[in-house]
């Protein structure tokens, strides 16, 4: 047997799928899609910020944005890469174990210097080398924080933007302590009105363009640009105008600095101090992701929370800006009972008694019932499991308006699909208002009950309620139908409760409780199985969870879905 060694060869590493590439990020080998969706969902080149991501690391920037076009003018993404050599043969250069030569991008002029790359303007190739986390990648970060800081005001203390900011946190882990810049700052305006909405403060900016880039190409408003040369650029308004669009507070979420702030917001509330819940927009049938920021109970901000199945990461400022009705004064609090023209205060115990014995006695076709689509799905279910057992002639309102073509929807009901499947109203939302006004005034119906609505701006005039022999409503704010109620019932705001509703594209979305309900107002589904288990004898699901879960088993619509299915983002169903 020979003794002479053998030679072993490293057998090769497998190559990738069709559609991908391998590249290697800070040494490691990853296979990255060759192709990406771009801010409009078209597909193009893979980044090399997005390889990076990919990789699970992160790239530094300002101006990128996944949801706008790609303008490389920041620089804090500057990465140090190299690229397979190429000999003049036009082959590869290979090192002595085989394996690619790779070439790092120096400067033309001084070789020793690495040359970055932009990285979200920079396509990937094929075994490319990036090093996000180089000594070189390092310093050129350093250099460019350093040149960022060097007009910016020290005024973290009192910035809207502390806690936020992208400019304090990438300071910290990739700026440096000192700055060799002895010159005087330039002071650029302070404190700009921008428009009814948004503060500017020049001193403060970046120039990253997103504000310049989200009011162009995606509102189509191209009111902002820049004007003056060199230090003394600024964002400004187009001149002689106001930037006054209805989707202006946009531009707070994705500056990343304290450059643009909310007057609503502005010296409000740290936002450290800001306790977070997952929510949903009540102002139109879009049903828009939103993050409720309160402190102490009182709610300081709505805030869009990413879903591309509805919102993207926008939505509109009469949207974000509908929530102070929620802690207005005059909310309904109180439980009260009217008998003889007497109010007096009662107990939920005593109210749903009484009301459940009022409704078993009630002779079929009797009653009416009038379910706000602002309520849940769940609420909604419950109003027509009662309309089913008392014979109930039963109807929403319609709110319809103006939309456009971005996220405002014409119908400005959360929740119009939610009473159309659970059958509380018909495929036109309004249709029976006009029955029940009829059936009131010439009295086949002598009860009615009322959630969320002030039928007497609906067909209903407010004389026809001395000809029932029962009224219950529930809202949450008094009007003329809750002033007239023999049981008013306070209910919750949907911060208040957690529920669900299915906006107009069919999407089934749950919200979550952000704040407790004042007073003894209670969520409006907790005392409706009450009265449903009183009235129908049906005991069912005393949590939210459960009464989905057992509403997804009775309505077509949403068989097969879960509470737990639904997630944060939601499920579309056929409508």
């Amino acid at each position: 047997m020979s003794n002479a060694a053998t030679t072993e060869t490293k057998p090769a590493a497998p190559a990738p799928p069709p559609d991908t590439m391998r590249i290697k990020v800070d040494g490691r080998d990853i296979d990255v899609p060759k192709m990406m969706p771009d801010w409009q969902g078209k597909m193009v080149p893979t980044t090399m910020l997005q390889a990076c991501q990919i990789a699970g690391g992160e790239v530094p920037h300002y101006c990128y944005h996944p949801k706008l076009p790609i303008a490389g003018n920041c620089r804090m993404c500057l990465v140090e890469f190299g690229t397979p050599m190429v000999g003049p043969d036009r082959k590869p250069v290979l090192n002595e174990d085989g394996t690619p030569k790779i070439a790092k991008s120096v400067l033309p002029y001084e070789p020793s210097t690495p040359r970055g790359a932009i990285a979200c303007a920079t396509p990937i190739s094929p075994g490319m080398e990036i090093y996000p986390n180089s000594a070189a990648t390092k310093q050129m970060r350093e250099a460019v924080l350093e040149s960022l800081l060097i007009n910016h005001p020290l005024d973290c203390p009192i910035c809207d933007q502390a806690g936020e900011c992208k400019l304090q946190e990438y300071s910290v882990e990739h700026g440096q302590a000192a700055s060799k810049f002895v010159e005087a700052k330039v002071h650029k305006p302070k404190a700009v009105d921008l428009g009814p909405r948004i503060i500017l403060d020049d001193e403060r900016c970046v120039l990253c363009t997103r504000c310049i880039r989200f009011t162009k190409d995606i509102v189509g408003d191209d009111k902002l640009g820049i004007v003056n040369r060199g230090s003394y650029n600024t964002i400004a308004a187009y001149p002689g105008t106001k930037f006054d669009n209805n989707y202006t507070l946009n531009t707070v979420d994705i500056c990343p600095v304290g450059a643009l702030t909310s007057k609503d917001f502005r010296f409000q509330m740290r936002v450290w101090f800001l306790k977070e819940a997952k929510s949903l927009c009540t102002s139109c049938g879009t049903g828009c992701n939103i993050v409720v920021g309160q402190r102490e109970n009182k709610v300081y901000r709505y805030e869009p929370r990413e879903n591309d199945a509805v919102n993207g990461p926008w939505m509109c400022d009469s949207g974000r800006l509908n929530y102070k009705w929620i802690g207005r004064a005059d909310r309904l609090s109180q439980l009260i009972k009217k008998q003889g023209g007497k109010a007096e205060r009662i107990t939920w115990t005593a109210a749903v008694a009484e009301i459940s014995e009022k409704l078993r006695k009630a002779a079929s076709g009797s009653v009416a019932i009038i379910a706000s689509a602002r309520q849940t799905n769940e609420e909604l279910y419950l109003l027509k499991k009662l309309a089913t057992k008392t014979g109930a002639l039963t109807d929403s309102v319609a709110r319809n308006g103006e939309g456009d073509k971005l996220l405002v929807s014409a119908d400005k009901n959360p929740n119009s699909n939610g009473a159309r499947l659970t059958g509380i109203a018909g495929a036109e939302l309004g249709a029976n208002l006009a029955k029940i006004a009829e059936g009131i005034k010439g009295g086949s119906i002598k009860t009615l009950i009322v959630f969320g609505e002030d039928v007497t701006k609906h067909g209903i005039s407010a004389d026809l309620f001395a000809k029932l022999e029962l009224l219950v409503v529930s809202d949450i704010l008094p009007n003329k139908t809750t002033e007239a109620a023999h049981y008013l019932l306070p209910g919750c705001a949907h911060v208040e409760k957690r529920g669900s509703f299915t906006n107009v594209k069919g999407r089934v979305q749950k919200f979550m409780k952000a704040v407790e309900a004042p007073g003894d107002a209670r969520a409006e589904w907790e005392f409706l199985h009450d009265l449903v288990h009183n009235v129908t004898g049906q005991n069912g699901f005393v949590s939210i969870e459960g009464l989905f879960n057992q509403m997804a088993t009775e309505v077509p619509a949403f068989n097969g879905v879960t509470w737990a299915s639904l997630g944060d983002k939601g499920v579309t169903v056929q409508i």
